[in-house]
């Protein structure tokens, strides 16, 4: 996280240099960006980058940390407007996510840290909410969420099939950015899958097996 001294700088300031440094990290991974690229971009001395952040990684994160922040939200959100159902949610966000990723700036960064992955990233972009400090968040989704439609027995299912759900989702959005997907195609892909989620894979123990 940023030092206190970064907060302490005018908005205005603070868009410049997080502006600089996701220019930096869309044209590049993490491991060769250059900080020298991003104070020059900044207009800022090198000893006040260090005021400001441990080191580049400390900066990289915080980027992909606003990110999640802004999904997580923007989830809660959609969540309210489709009375809870869960699966129509996620299928608006992740239409939103593919088409504000148009930005070609943002989808290289975005694709950089997917081609780039570690587990620190993945933790981050794909499970920020599970969290300690990002508890309350979690549990007001969970409350928001329809169960009318889904196949749970208690409160426990419900969390697994959740994460279950936003694992796929989360698959699909590094499928999609990877292999430049058009939207069209993350699309149907994803709808597909979750489709399948809703009916179910497994089949009762009576019902013939087209396979055999």
């Amino acid at each position: 996280m940023p030092k206190q001294t970064f907060f302490h700088l005018p908005k205005e300031k603070q868009g410049t240099i997080i502006q600089a440094a996701k220019s930096e990290f869309s044209r590049v991974a993490l491991h060769e960006a250059s900080i020298a690229n991003i104070i020059k971009e900044a207009d800022i001395p090198r000893g006040s980058f260090y005021q400001y952040f441990d080191d580049k990684e400390d900066l990289y994160y915080y980027l992909l940390h606003q990110i999640a922040d802004e999904n997580n939200d923007r989830f809660i959100a959609f969540l309210q407007e489709k009375n809870g159902d869960i699966f129509e949610t996620l299928l608006d966000l992740f239409q939103y996510m593919i088409q504000n990723h148009g930005n070609e700036e943002h989808k290289s960064f975005v694709k950089n840290a997917f081609l780039n992955m570690n587990y620190k990233m993945e933790n981050i972009l794909a499970n920020d909410i599970y969290q300690e400090n990002k508890r309350s968040q979690y549990i007001k989704m969970i409350s928001l969420i329809n169960t009318t439609n889904l196949n749970v027995k208690d409160e426990q299912e419900l969390h697994h099939i959740f994460k279950i759900i936003m694992a796929v989702t989360f698959q699909n959005l590094i499928q999609a950015f990877v292999m430049d997907l058009t939207e069209e195609e993350a699309v149907t892909s994803y709808i597909e899958q979750m489709e399948l989620l809703k009916r179910g894979v497994g089949k009762k123990e009576n019902s013939a097996n087209e396979f055999s």
